[in-house]
């Protein structure tokens, strides 16, 4: 059974993998569970389907024949926030910093099989379904440290300023939110806001906060900051003017 996301069915996804074998794969697994799928083997026409189609998440190969999966990311990110898991046997941790720094919410190393696939589409659903649900509450503990949450748009504003965050960094963000002035855990951070387990040689979570600290900067944001507690996690502080 497929996680409900919104009121309208199916679930749309749209899987753009250059591998015709495995993308028929993922498109009958897919399918089967009850999601509506759109397969493309190639970008060409990736940014008017996104455009046009509604889509609830995005599979992405960052090795296609005709572009860069990741300068792909770049170019859904400027105007879409839906949610996008990267696919690459390229296995460097540049590769995954680089995707998660342009806006990835996750990243599928191949070969992987569809129980994980359908792990991490799961997991990212359920996000979803809980950040819709939670609008109303993250408007008023925005209000209160004198931010802006847009759910729609995964960002935060100050002064009529946006900050620009990815939709991983809103999560983040966010959940810190929830308890201004508590320390959350790194593994509570991975598993509320990214999705998966904590690792202790998985620096992604420090890659976010730090993008987060700097973007807030940009706009001038000072009632707040993000302080690292050393062996515990990190804490959203309220500043006194």
């Amino acid at each position: 059974m497929q996680p409900a996301i919104a009121s309208r069915h199916p679930v749309r996804i749209l899987a753009i993998e250059d591998d015709p074998v495995l993308s028929a794969h993922i498109g009958s697994h897919l399918g089967e569970r009850g999601f509506a799928v759109t397969l493309r083997n190639d970008a060409s026409d990736v940014v008017e389907l996104v455009r046009e189609g509604d889509y609830d998440l995005i599979l992405l190969d960052i090795l296609l024949p005709d572009s860069n999966g990741l300068e792909m990311l770049v170019e859904l990110r400027r105007g879409q926030r839906i949610p996008v898991i990267l696919m690459s046997a390229l296995g460097a941790e540049q590769d995954r910093i680089i995707g998660f720094g342009q806006g990835a919410d996750d990243y599928l190393p191949k070969p992987f099989s569809m129980g994980e696939m359908d792990v991490r589409i799961e997991a990212i659903l359920r996000r979803v379904a809980y950040e819709r649900q939670d609008k109303v509450e993250q408007h008023a503990q925005g209000a209160d440290l004198g931010l802006t949450f847009d759910p729609g748009r995964s960002d935060v504003g100050y002064n009529d300023q946006w900050a620009d965050l990815t939709s991983t960094e809103y999560r983040i963000l966010a959940t810190l939110c929830h308890a201004p002035d508590e320390v959350l855990s790194k593994t509570f951070l991975y598993q509320q806001a990214l999705s998966r387990a904590y690792s202790i040689h998985d620096r992604s979570l420090d890659m976010h906060i730090s993008h987060i600290r700097r973007k807030l900067q940009v706009i001038g944001y000072s009632a707040g900051r993000v302080d690292t507690v050393r062996g515990a996690g990190y804490v959203l502080k309220r500043v006194m003017p």
